[in-house]
Formats: structure tokens, sequence, C-alpha cells
């Protein structure tokens, strides 16, 4: 059989169009594995948080907690979070609709955004800036402005004295949180970097003793202290106190709205506890000084797939001992007044972190 030219050329063209697409399709997959990826393991990681508050808070107080949804009622979040997309949504009938819709969205995706920059490996981060911490910073302070829209839409006033307590509580706390995290950085930004992944690196030489919790240990404590704030966990939930204000901002908000408050709330307080491994904590490194252990002090680098895995494991297991602690310290701790919270941020907390800047900077000012 004799094929002529034109046919020739006919098979290149559709082999060409053909690699093309599947160029195409190899693509689109390269961009929706990671995103699938995330939105999965901050899923897991939700049911996880959930199942393990309320297991603590049954052992503190000395009662038997889920057991039935699940092996050991792990799946107990899942089914509320089944039965919350079930209910119906309702809205005031005298508030803003549009305030009342949006806010809720708006207090996820600020804490969505903050997960581009959270590194769990050597390059295992989805968004490399050089001015990562500050882009978390960034991204947390839109939460407030959520919230304060759902209590103003509600046309309630115990949800609108809830955003407003939420809005002055995130203002705050927010500052002496940000002044911690600029004298954590202040040393990487002296290479024009202040990348998340930069500030891990620099921890990573004396292993255990290369943490910044020895060497910022003043700014740890604030740190911890102003996460929780920004998280409205107790001792500072008094945008949603019981005994005041019914629910705060949620008490007109029923169904799935109601529901993504609580995804807001544990997802920050999830993303807090990553922040705390990855400023303080060495992040992804095994954290074992390499004058004893020469060979597993770049183990997260070596091989891609176990160095990969072993990064994930050592940042997640930092990252929920963290959470062990916020949540004992729910159940431990009583509520402060509102002025007693204000006090605290303000002149306590706000100074000491001035404080604790001006020694770093002259620490690093005399280094040079």
């Amino acid at each position: 059989m004799i094929i002529d030219t034109t046919q020739i050329q006919a098979i290149h063209s559709f082999s060409g169009l053909e690699s093309v697409k599947v160029k195409e399709v190899y693509g689109i997959i390269w961009i929706l594995a990671p995103i699938f990826t995330i939105v999965l393991g901050i899923t897991m990681g939700l049911l996880v948080i959930v199942w393990l508050e309320r297991e603590i808070s049954a052992g503190i107080q000395q009662r038997i907690g889920p057991e039935y949804a699940g092996p050991l009622g792990i799946l107990q979040a899942l089914a509320d979070g089944i039965k919350l997309l079930l209910k119906e949504s309702l809205l005031p009938s005298r508030g803003d609709t549009r305030l009342f819709r949006i806010g809720p969205s708006i207090a996820v995706i600020s804490v969505f955004l903050s997960y581009l920059v959270i590194p769990f490996g050597y390059k295992l981060v989805l968004a490399d800036l050089s001015i990562g911490v500050f882009f978390w910073i960034a991204a947390s302070s839109i939460a407030p402005v959520g919230l304060l829209m759902s209590g103003y839409g509600s046309n309630n006033k115990y949800s609108f004295l809830g955003g407003l307590r939420a809005a002055a509580q995130s203002i705050s706390y927010e500052i002496p949180l940000a002044l911690c995290v600029l004298s954590i950085s202040l040393r990487v930004i002296l290479s024009n970097s202040s990348s998340t992944v930069d500030i891990v690196e620099a921890q990573s030489k004396y292993g255990f003793w290369g943490w910044h919790l020895w060497r910022q240990p003043i700014g740890f404590i604030i740190f911890i202290i102003s996460s929780l704030a920004e998280c409205e966990r107790l001792p500072f939930d008094l945008p949603e106190a019981e005994e005041e204000l019914v629910a705060g901002y949620q008490t007109e908000y029923s169904g799935i709205k109601f529901g993504l408050f609580y995804v807001a709330s544990y997802l920050n307080l999830l993303i807090s506890s990553l922040f705390v491994t990855v400023l303080y904590l060495g992040g992804w490194n095994l954290s074992i000084p390499y004058i004893f252990v020469p060979e597993l002090f770049d183990i997260t680098k070596r091989g891609k797939v176990f160095g990969t895995i072993v990064s994930i494991v050592i940042t997640l297991a930092k990252t929920f001992s963290f959470l062990f602690i916020s949540i004992a310290t729910r159940w431990t701790l009583p509520r402060l007044r509102m002025d007693q919270l204000l006090n605290l941020g303000w002149k306590f907390l706000l100074p000491i972190s001035l404080g604790n800047l001006l020694l770093t900077t002259s620490s690093q000012l005399l280094s040079l």
C-alpha cells in the first residue's frame, strides 16, 4: 500500500494535536492536584481537631466523649457537618441579607488564604513568598471584617456586640502578634527575605538548640497568647460569650452558615499551631543535633518520597503537640472580662513585644 505525502502530513498533524492535548491535560492535573491535596488535608485535619477537642475535654471533665459515630467516635464531626448541611439556612427578616450572607464566607476564605505560605517540607509549599509571614498577618486581619459584617447584618443587639468585640479583640492582639513575627524574621530580613521556608532553614543549623524558642522565649509566650486571642479561644472567647451574648455574632445563623464559623475557628486554631511550629519549633526539621547523628540531619532533603513523608509527619507531630496544649488551656482557665482582655493586649503585651523587638534589633546590629 502506497501512502502519499498529504496522508503523512495529516498523520503528523493529528499526532501533534494529540500531544498538545495531553500536555494541556497534564498541566490542568498539575494545577489541581496540589489544591485537592491541600483541601483533603485541611478536611482531615479539621475532623481530627474536633475529635481531639471532644476527647480531651471529656477526659478533663471525667466523662465519656463521642464513641458511637465510627471507631472511637472519630466520625462525630462528619456527622455534625452533614446535619448542618441538611438544616434550613434562615435569614433575618429585618437584617441586611447581603452582609449576613457574605460574612461567614469572608471569615473562612481569609483562613484558607493563610495555608498558601505554610511549608510542610523543604519544597512542599504552595507559595514560597518573600513576605510569607506578613502575608499571613494580612490575610488573618480580614476575618474580623467578616465577623463585624455578620453581626451588623443580623439586626440583633447581641450579634452586633459580638461583632464589635471580635473587631476590638483582633486589633488589640494583631499588633503584638505582628511584632513577634517581625522579631523572628529580623535575621532573615537582613537577606531581603521573610519567607517561611527561609525562617525554618535558619533554625536547622544546630538541631533542637537552633529553634527560635530558645532565642525568642519572650516572643514565644506573647505569640502563644496573641494567637489564642486571635482564634477567640478560652479565656479569650468574649465575642461569643454564651452567658452575656447568647452566641455573639452567630446568634441569628443556622445551617451551613452556622457551621462555617466553626470551620473558620478550628482552621484558624490549626493555622496558628502550624505557624508556632514554623516560627519557633524548627518546622519540618528532625531537630536532632547533627553532632550526634550527622546522617539524620538532612533526612528530609534526601529522598523525594521518603523525605516528603518524614517532613509532613514531623511538622504535624509538632503542630498537634501544641494543639493539645491549646485545647487543654481552653478547659482550664476562666474567661477574662472585656476590660481585662483589652488591658492585657494594650498595656502588657504591646510594650513587652516592642521591647523584645528593640532587644532583637540591638543584638542583630551588634552582631554585624
